[in-house]
């Protein structure tokens, strides 16, 4: 049986952690900019590494695990990266939160959690209405580069791509490597490049 007051209490935490969130991102990005985003960034350890190889861009990593993010701002703060900005945020409520003007000139999904029961696929990151909430984010230069250990998920979300309307599959090679922990655990991987075809709405 639910608890009125137990949910009332979790929804306006939940209400306060958005409004506190789109605060911080005015904060963060008080002018036009373009970001590359990395959707589940663990430890940091890909992104810190695109980061020094690109001091130009503005990178920004979004992971759910306030551990993981902890992780990952001492890797920048080590290195002394100011491009570089990690935010504990749900990849959503990030992208609901963003300020006007601020875009996506890549984004990178490494290694996502694969949801593989199939009653627990509509968990899964890459689906339809995320795709459309990104292309209203991204131009027709702005590429989407996604990487699996299971090959199903890949399978299903190229499939996505194909059928997306904003979206097509690219045939270019993978613009940077730099190995993540999921990635060094896997035997092999799968990784898919997705064009946007539109710019923002």
């Amino acid at each position: 049986m639910d608890n009125p007051i137990r949910t009332a209490a979790h929804l306006a935490r939940v209400t306060q952690r958005r409004q506190d969130l789109k605060s911080f991102l005015r904060d963060l990005f008080p002018k036009p900019l373009s970001v590359v985003w990395e959707v589940g960034c663990g430890h940091g350890h890909f992104l810190a590494a695109f980061a020094v190889a690109h001091p130009e861009l503005a990178c920004v990593g979004v992971d759910i695990s306030v551990d993981r993010i902890r992780r990952a701002m001492r890797k920048r703060d080590r290195a002394k990266l100011p491009n570089l900005h990690f935010i504990n945020a749900e990849a959503h409520d990030f992208l609901d939160a963003l300020p006007e003007g601020v875009s996506f000139s890549a984004i990178y999904i490494l290694f996502p959690d694969p949801w593989p029961k199939r009653r627990h696929h509509k968990n899964r990151i890459m689906q339809p209405g995320f795709l459309s909430l990104v292309a209203a984010r991204s131009g027709p230069d702005t590429r989407l580069y996604f990487r699996t250990d299971y090959e199903p998920y890949f399978r299903d979300a190229e499939l996505v791509v194909r059928e997306h309307p904003s979206w097509k599959v690219g045939r270019e090679s993978w613009p940077f490597e730099q190995e993540t922990v999921f990635q060094s655990r896997a035997l092999s991987h799968h990784s898919l490049t997705a064009i946007c075809r539109v710019g923002p709405r």
